[in-house]
């Protein structure tokens, strides 16, 4: 089979959907980079470092709880309200 006759490409060419219209409008000259993004204020700036604070404190909340837990374990003085 030589390069020219490849049955795949020529499936694909005949199946290949054309590109939608609104796409090809935007589609600028080959070669021509894209134009920056425009700069937009952050709109969740206090949220988002609020959100980072708590991820990072995480840890330590669960290590503070698992202590206290264990603590509050080793000092009960076996007075619960069990009956026997």
């Amino acid at each position: 089979m030589t390069p020219d006759e490849d049955p795949t490409a020529d499936f694909l060419d005949e199946v290949r959907v054309p590109e939608p219209h609104w796409r090809q409008d935007r589609t600028g000259p080959a070669g021509e980079r894209a134009p920056e993004p425009a700069e937009r204020p952050e709109r969740w700036g206090r949220t988002r470092a609020a959100g980072r604070a708590a991820a990072q404190a995480a840890p330590y909340l669960q290590a503070a709880a698992l202590v206290a837990w264990l603590a509050s374990g080793a000092f009960d003085d076996g007075s619960g309200n069990q009956t026997g």
